[in-house]
């Protein structure tokens, strides 16, 4: 069992920064695949980043790449979305996401774990 807990989220003007971190309980961090998704009012839930259970292989969404960085430190059980030029589009709840199946966490479906989400707003 792995429960996973978001903060790091705010208001933030345009072109700022935010760093999310996702806190995850259980001894075997380093086996789950990570992921950040986001969903805006009104929209569909999409995946922003993810990353392997040792870091070696990272995804990103065309609109955040080179934007957003995603990164895990294991011997801490955290993840962290680094995000900067944020833009107003960028508003949403931000979920993180595990599963001990890397290909699960990339197609959004069937993922175990969820955190409760925390909210990121960009004012324009």
């Amino acid at each position: 069992q792995v429960q996973l807990v978001e903060s790091g989220g705010g208001l933030v003007q345009a072109g700022g920064s935010l760093r999310l971190t996702c806190a995850a309980s259980g001894r075997t961090f380093s086996s789950y695949g990570m992921a950040w998704f986001r969903q805006a009012p009104g929209k569909e839930r999409e995946l922003v980043a993810a990353i392997s259970g040792r870091g070696f292989y990272t995804y990103y969404a065309d609109s955040v790449k080179g934007r957003f960085t995603i990164s895990r430190d294991n011997a801490k059980n955290t993840a962290h979305l680094q995000m900067s030029s944020l833009k107003s589009e960028d508003t949403a709840v931000y979920y993180c996401a595990a599963d001990v199946n890397l290909n699960t966490v990339l197609t959004g479906t069937r993922i175990n774990y969820w955190g409760q989400g925390t909210q990121v707003t960009v004012s324009s």
